[in-house]
């Protein structure tokens, strides 16, 4: 088999290498890492007895991809709890239960009357006619008004912590544009869904409650939200040890070019590597870079996927400390509330070990495409402005036992509306290089699911290539 240099040791990359040598266990594959850690926004550290998750916290369990490689790496699954099915919005100045049911929903203070009524009313409204649209006019088309400021909004944040001003609903959500593209409405396309599940008695119905870092209403995905006893650092550092030597962290890959049937790969160290095919698993902005003198078009479409900056913040706590009992996933807070956070998740509500005996862990999130700069403060204003917003929504006064931040300046790829276009650019771009390939969360996908089932499907195609 044909040398293969893989750019990026994010959970794309590693999972990549992994499935090509369960494919071809002789294959000849190098994994160039910038960064001395590998794992990329999969960042877990253990300190003082607190666990803490400075990216990435989970991964739905309702597809197979990611629990086959766990289980191929030996690694146990960890659900999250049962209290971790409640979760919250802060509203109108104090925190909401998001309704677990259209009974409840039906009952929820939540929205007004007339806001509820109007989400119903989904069932009759018009199909939409745009081929793309913006999350936000979706949701106020088929919603209304008060539902996309209370439900969606904050759950675009939670998850991209992104502008639903600006995500493309066909991007972000496919699921849901298919929904409506097919069934002419949320509502009975999801009546008619579950339905079929029942029928063929699917352990998992297509939209229940769950979420991934963040709150999903309505239409989202469903599954319990998984991780390991370790956090899910676990799964990278089991990828590490099976890769060996073919992982090298702290290598910085500068440029690609071409050279003869294949490429030639230019490390910052001088290093040249040639290799018959190139997979650049790294962020869009980084690949924009790497490519710059092969393709300055390519490039130049590349570095135009946004990347907000985030910062994720731990605050550990003497339980006795805290007034709220922690008795949910934690809460997430619309835009309109104008507060300086995103949200917040109680972390050691959610899995077991995230905090020591008598102890608790918040993990809140700052910044996003809305108010990045925020998340790029000094720690000191991180913490005082932490502790404001901590005062204020959840009434605690007490200075945090713990601390420890994580800093994003480029975090999240964001879907901006006309994603799907900028998709099929890169695509016709990439014909002309054969065994050049991108992949990663900046294009089809930003969660664990996502990057690891896209992963086993590029190197089908790259073995199937291979063995023409």
């Amino acid at each position: 088999m044909d040398r293969i240099v893989i750019v990026g040791g994010g959970i794309s990359g590693l999972s990549l290498a992994f499935a090509l040598l369960e494919a071809e266990p002789s294959a000849d594959i190098v994994i160039f890492e910038s960064e001395k850690r590998a794992g990329g926004k999969i960042w877990t550290e253990k300190v003082n007895g607190f666990l803490c998750e400075g990216g990435v916290n989970g991964f739905l369990d309702n597809r197979p991809k990611t629990l086959e490689l766990a289980s191929k790496l030996s690694l146990n699954p960890l659900r999250s709890s049962e209290a971790a099915r409640k979760r919250y919005i802060f509203s109108d100045g104090k925190l909401r239960l998001l309704p677990e049911s259209p009974l409840s929903f039906l009952t929820s203070d939540l929205l007004s009357l007339y806001g509820r009524l109007r989400v119903v009313y989904e069932f009759f409204a018009p199909k939409g006619r745009l081929d793309d649209e913006t999350l936000a006019d979706f949701a106020r088309r088929r919603l209304g008004k008060e539902a996309y400021e209370k439900l969606i909004d904050p759950m675009a944040s939670g998850i991209y912590a992104g502008n639903p001003e600006a995500l493309s609903l066909k991007s972000c959500f496919p699921k849901i544009f298919k929904l409506e593209e097919k069934y002419g409405s949320l509502i009975k396309g999801m009546i008619k869904l579950q339905r079929e599940a029942k029928k063929s008695k699917s352990p998992h119905p297509p939209f229940t409650k769950g979420g991934q870092g963040g709150i999903k209403v309505g239409a989202g995905p469903g599954g319990a939200l998984t991780s390991f006893y370790e956090g899910m650092g676990m799964m990278v550092a089991s990828l590490k040890s099976s890769l060996k030597e073919r992982l090298r962290a702290g290598s910085k890959v500068v440029s690609v070019e071409r050279k003869n049937k294949g490429y030639a790969v230019h490390l910052s160290n001088g290093m040249v590597v040639e290799a018959e095919i190139v997979v650049i698993a790294s962020p869009a902005y980084s690949a924009a870079e790497i490519l710059k003198n092969l393709d300055r078009s390519l490039s130049s479409v590349l570095s135009e996927i946004q990347y907000p900056s985030v910062s994720v913040v731990c605050f550990g706590y003497r339980k006795e400390r805290i007034v709220n009992k922690l008795d949910g996933f934690g809460f997430l807070i619309p835009h309109k509330e104008r507060r300086k956070i995103l949200g917040v998740l109680w972390d050691s509500s959610i899995f077991p070990g995230r905090a020591p005996d008598g102890y608790v862990l918040l993990r809140s999130m700052v910044g996003g495409a809305r108010a990045s700069g925020l998340a790029m403060q000094d720690d000191g204003r991180l913490m005082d402005l932490m502790a404001e917003e901590l005062s204020h929504i959840m009434e605690i006064k007490t200075q945090p036992d713990f601390v420890k931040i994580y800093k994003h300046e480029k975090a999240i790829p964001q879907y901006n509306i006309g994603h799907d276009r900028k998709l099929k650019t890169i695509d016709d771009m990439l014909i002309k290089y054969e065994n050049l390939y991108l992949t990663g969360n900046a294009y089809r996908g930003i969660g664990v699911n996502d990057c690891i089932e896209n992963s086993y499907k590029l190197a089908g195609t790259i073995i199937r290539k291979e063995e023409i």
